[in-house]
């Protein structure tokens, strides 16, 4: 009997201990899990880089989540992250989100900044030629940004097409793509073309930091309000645990004066709440205009 007793015990022993060691395997599974966000390169690379990785910081500090930043090379490669699972939360331009979202069941539009809501393009010349109206523009050599670019390259070629020019054959040649928005006025200002689009923060952003030369370069049309650029979210709570989609949304928008170098590098403030619905309008576009189906 005594012995029966011994090996019972033995036996219960080592199923506990073996418990413990698939709790602790499970923890250490969970704790090692890593929550990746990424971001359209838009604009210099460094300064994206900077950007990003203190937001992803404030975020791991604020959710208590493992958060890494994770650089991508181009506008589609985003959005191909963001389909295979392999970053959970996306800061994208417009139609970039409307892309991702359209092939990620249950993927959200959370955040953006209050800009966002009426965001506008900017069309650019070499000085010397002042043009004033949109249509001036006809028979000039022309740079997009990004071809995945709303503000470089989608809604520009909606308000061309509305005032009746074909930028497939208006300009003196093929329409460029620079690929981002601070290559666009580069372009422009070093004379490689005569004219082009771009987003009007980073517009804005390079003329108050006196990187443009105003005696070579100006804005000559700047567009109606559209919404652009936003941060969408899979669906994290399936893989990080129920509440974490709230958590992290909730981290944005906490952002303030406090964490105000962060926001600096935004061109803004704050984040506020928007929601898929407010991208009908780009997904629409998009479509009439067969970048999308």
């Amino acid at each position: 009997m005594k012995k029966i007793i011994i090996i019972l015990l033995f036996l219960l022993t080592t199923i506990s201990i073996t418990a413990c060691g698939d709790s602790d395997a499970s923890n250490k599974s969970n704790d090692d899990k890593v929550f990746k966000i990424g971001a359209i390169p838009d604009q210099n690379t460094s300064k994206l880089n900077r950007r990003f990785e203190d937001l992803a910081k404030y975020i791991s500090d604020e959710t208590g989540l493992n958060v890494e930043y994770v650089p991508t090379v181009d506008y589609s490669a985003l959005v191909t992250a963001f389909e295979r699972g392999e970053i959970q939360l996306g800061w994208f331009g417009g139609l970039t989100g409307v892309q991702a979202r359209s092939s990620v069941k249950g993927a959200e539009a959370i955040a953006q900044r209050p800009r966002d809501e009426e965001f506008h393009s900017v069309f650019i010349a070499q000085k010397g030629l002042r043009l004033k109206e949109l249509s001036d523009i006809k028979g000039y050599s022309f740079t997009f940004g990004s071809e995945s670019s709303t503000s470089g390259h989608l809604m520009p070629r909606h308000f061309l097409i509305e005032e009746g020019i074909d930028p497939n054959q208006d300009f003196d040649g093929e329409a460029n793509y620079s690929g981002s928005h601070d290559k666009t006025w580069k372009l422009v200002e070093s004379g490689a073309f005569y004219t082009g689009a771009l987003n009007e923060a980073v517009w804005e952003a390079a003329v108050e930091e006196n990187k443009v030369d105003l005696d070579k370069v100006e804005v000559f049309y700047t567009t109606p309000a559209y919404y652009d650029y936003n941060w969408t979210i899979n669906n994290v709570d399936e893989n990080f645990g129920k509440g974490t989609k709230e958590k992290v949304k909730n981290a944005l928008l906490s952002i303030d004066e406090e964490q105000k170098e962060i926001m600096e590098l935004f061109e803004s403030e704050k984040f506020i709440e928007t929601k898929n619905e407010n991208y009908k309008a780009i997904k629409e576009v998009a479509e009439k205009l067969g970048i999308i189906k």
